[in-house]
């Protein structure tokens, strides 16, 4: 179950959510790497959202949804499903304002999202890998409560929240020619796509996807929204897809949807701990796997590349269980 939909955000909408949530948030850095410049030929600026509040850019949208919310509207608490960053970000803003926070979340969802979701008071409710399985309980969930319906992704709220990342990335870093995202319902590529289209309209948008779930790639090809339940990636924050609010920024704006495997993906996170000596997840290396496998595409241009989010499961690295032969 989703809240009713809404008209998209606007430029004010997106200005405004960007006062709402700042004292909730960081003002993360933007980072630059000679190596990673060498190796892709582009000028490359890294918004580091894996150092945000609950360790990803979903607190942002959360945190404009949950205190933008009126007293009653807030009173019965709010809820999602979330394959852990989303769903660790509503459960840190509900805390801040002191709201009950119920969170459906897969099974498979890694041990350390969990935690984080429990450990800022949220309560837990399993379910089957997939949208179909997460939205059916959401429903069950809301019912029960009445919480507020607060939407990982096809949410007005939660777009403009997300918005306010690229706002800070042009305020840090100056003219960008593109920005680079990772994509797997789109709430952060629209957000930033909206926010381009209104401050920096020369600035391109590329989205960034994992191989084994190209929904959004091959939507983009197609011209239609194509979806998929419950792709196989070690990616596990992009494996839902885009709905009709984000399908309708994407199909507008996105210049374009890069792709990576597997193996990509990991080499690029293990780039980003070795290089620039920060802890990222496999979902936030997919931009800059992608950019280093169609380095063609950005070379000699000044990057903007969104960091998305730190949460790991350290007894679970990629490069690990690679080695050990473990199924993810």
């Amino acid at each position: 179950m989703t809240a009713p939909l809404s008209p998209l955000p606007t430029p004010d909408d997106i200005v405004a959510a960007h006062d709402r949530i700042r004292p909730h948030i960081h003002r993360t850095p933007v980072l630059t790497c000679d190596t990673l410049d060498r190796k892709t030929g582009a000028r490359l600026l890294f918004k580091c959202e894996n150092v945000q509040k609950s360790g990803a850019f979903k607190a942002r949208g959360a945190s404009n949804a949950v205190f933008g919310l009126d007293a009653d509207r807030a009173a019965q608490g709010v809820a999602t499903h979330s394959s852990g960053n989303h769903g660790g970000a509503l459960a840190y803003a509900a805390a801040r304002r002191g709201l009950p926070c119920h969170v459906v979340m897969p099974r498979t969802a890694p041990r350390a999202k969990r935690d984080a979701v429990l450990g800022y008071g949220a309560s837990v409710i399993d379910c089957d890998p997939g949208v179909v399985a997460r939205e059916a309980a959401l429903a069950e969930v809301v019912a029960r409560t009445g919480a507020e319906p607060v939407h990982p992704f096809n949410d007005a709220r939660v777009i403009a929240g997300q918005a306010t990342c690229v706002l800070e990335l042009l305020e840090d870093a100056g003219p960008l020619d593109a920005v680079v995202a990772p994509i797997g319902g789109g709430g952060l590529v629209s957000g930033t796509c909206l926010a381009l289209a209104a401050m920096a309209p020369e600035t391109r948008v590329y989205a960034a996807e994992p191989r084994n779930a190209d929904d959004a790639h091959r939507s983009l090809k197609a011209g239609r929204l194509i979806t998929e339940d419950a792709p196989d990636t070690i990616a596990d924050g992009l494996r839902t897809s885009m709905k009709d609010l984000t399908w309708q920024v994407v199909s507008r704006h996105v210049s374009d949807v890069l792709l990576a495997s597997e193996d990509e993906i990991i080499a690029a996170m293990m780039l980003i701990w070795t290089r620039m000596k920060i802890v990222v997840e496999p979902s936030s290396a997919v931009a800059l796997a992608a950019i280093l496998n169609a380095p063609e595409v950005l070379a000699g241009q000044r990057v903007g590349v969104i960091l998305t989010g730190g949460n790991v499961d350290l007894d679970r690295l990629p490069w690990m269980t690679a080695r050990t032969g473990e199924t993810r």
